[in-house]
This record gives structure tokens, sequence and C-alpha cells, in this order.
């Protein structure tokens, strides 16, 4: 089996709307792909709609969290996405996205670049707006050749000269609020320092200690020296490792099935969640 279980549509950040997602999931010799889109579960139900019949959908998000002034994603799969405390979570995250981005304009403009919030608000559609936006903006205007040129001090990284905080909520309430609402939890990318600040691993702990189901170990953003010492300390903590691709269409480089997680991995975490269940394919159009 060949299982990816991070993924993003048009729903948040990504470039596919979510039935081209699961289209070219199928293409890509997947088996299950998860749609884990920003503090959204929007996509969901065209995902599944579209689903090709042989691939199994895994329906998740994304949460934006934050932790001693320090961003982190924590990837929640399979829970009850009406649970109201979670879903309340969710929405005051999203409202904050807007007027987020356009203070981020506004740093931008400061800085002399033309940047609208006409330009971004085209780009993001009707996705849950973000960086990735701004990025892309800047990329049209020729300020950056990538969206990932743009991830930087100069531009939109944490601390960066046009970077703006937006609501991100505690871990340790994301976990409460995960677990609740019957799902399993997955720190993302947990070691990827060219994003920025990264979280201490006595944190990761005390996350495990407090219920973290996992950590992403294999994903672009991860050296071969950091898979190495998260792999020990996922040993060593008890926590599920997974592997994943971060799709996000064209907004960049990796591709569907890049990293995958192991079956028995992706078994145990359908074995923890209770709050939904994977979705086999049926033949969607």
């Amino acid at each position: 089996m060949r299982i990816d279980l991070h993924t993003h549509s048009t729903a948040s950040d990504g470039t596919d709307t979510p039935g081209q997602l699961v289209r070219k999931a199928a293409a890509a010799g997947l088996d299950v792909v998860a749609l884990t889109d920003h503090d959204t579960t929007r996509g969901h139900a065209e995902a599944v709609a579209a689903l090709p019949e042989g691939l199994t959908l895994v329906t998740g998000a994304e949460l934006s969290c934050r932790i001693d002034g320090v961003s982190m994603h924590m990837l929640a799969y399979l829970f009850d996405p009406e649970e109201p405390a979670l879903l309340a979570e969710r929405e005051l995250v999203r409202d904050d996205r807007v007027p987020r981005a356009k203070a981020m304009v506004a740093k931008l403009n400061a800085l002399g670049v033309p940047v609208t919030w006409e330009q971004v608000a085209r780009i993001a559609g009707d996705g849950s707006v973000g960086r990735p936006h701004v990025a892309t903006a800047l990329v049209e205007l020729g300020v950056v050749p990538t969206v990932g040129d743009a991830f930087t001090e100069e531009w939109l990284a944490d601390g960066g000269r046009a970077f703006v905080e937006k609501h991100e909520t505690d871990p340790f309430e994301a976990l409460r609020l995960i677990k609740a609402a019957g799902g399993v939890a997955v720190f993302a990318h947990p070691a990827a320092a060219k994003r920025g600040r990264t979280v201490p691993e006595s944190t990761i702990a005390e996350l495990a200690a407090a219920g973290l189901d996992g950590v992403e170990v294999d994903h672009m953003d991860h050296d071969a020296d950091a898979r190495a010492r998260l792999r020990g300390l996922a040993e060593e903590l008890g926590l599920l490792m997974t592997g994943s691709s971060d799709y996000h269409g064209s907004r960049k480089t990796c591709l569907l099935g890049e990293y995958t997680t192991d079956p028995e991995v992706y078994g145990e975490i359908t074995r923890r969640a209770f709050g939904a269940f994977p979705v086999p394919g049926a033949g969607g159009v």
C-alpha cells in the first residue's frame, strides 16, 4: 500500500480542487490519501464525491498552533468535523486569516512592494487565505522567483519583515480538542527549521505525555539527520511515525506520494480514531 497522509487543496492553499487532488492521487498510484487543508474541512465533501474506485480518503485538517512564540502545525485525522468545540476553534483561526493577510500586504507596501489585497484575494479564491497566497503574489510581481523564496526573514518567514502573527491554538488545547472529537493527532514537519524556529524536543515529549499520537518524520523539509533524530525521539516516546508529501499542487515542488506512511502505522491511526472513518472510493466523477 502507498499512503500519503498530508495534502492540501484549493479549500486552503493548494492549487488543485479537492476533486482534482483525489483523481491525481489515484493516478499517482496511491491507495490512501489524507486531505488536510489548513484549519478547514470544507473540501471533504467534494473529495468524497470525486473519490475514484480503489482510493481511500482519510479526512483531516492541519491545525495552526503556537507555543512559546513558535508556530507549529498539528495534523488531525478522522475527527468529527461537527464537534462544536473543535469547530469553533477552527472558525476562530480562519476568521483571523483575512485581517492578518491584509496586514502583511500593508507591511509589504511599506517596504515598497506594490502588492494589493485584491491580488492576494484573487489568488486565494475560495480557499482559507494564508502566507502562501501572499507569497504567490510576490512571485507574480517578480519580487522572488518561487513561493519558497518568500519564506525568508527578508519577507514572510516567522519574524520576517512582512510577517504578521495570527490567532493560533495552544497545541495542548489542540490535542484536547482533537481527542474529544474522536481524532488522532500528529505533529506536522516538527524539524522544518528552514520555515523558522522549531519547538524543542522537550516540548514534543510533553505533548507525547499529553496524548500526541505521532510525528511526521519523512517530509521534504527534513534532511537525513533530522529524520534520524526524529525516529530516535519517536521510538523513545512511543510515538507513531508518518511520512507524507505535504502536496500543494503547483505551489510547491513536492509530488503526491513523494513520502509515504507505513501501512501498519496507518492501521494504528484508523484503530485509534472514532470521530470519523476512512472513506473507500466508489468511482466518483
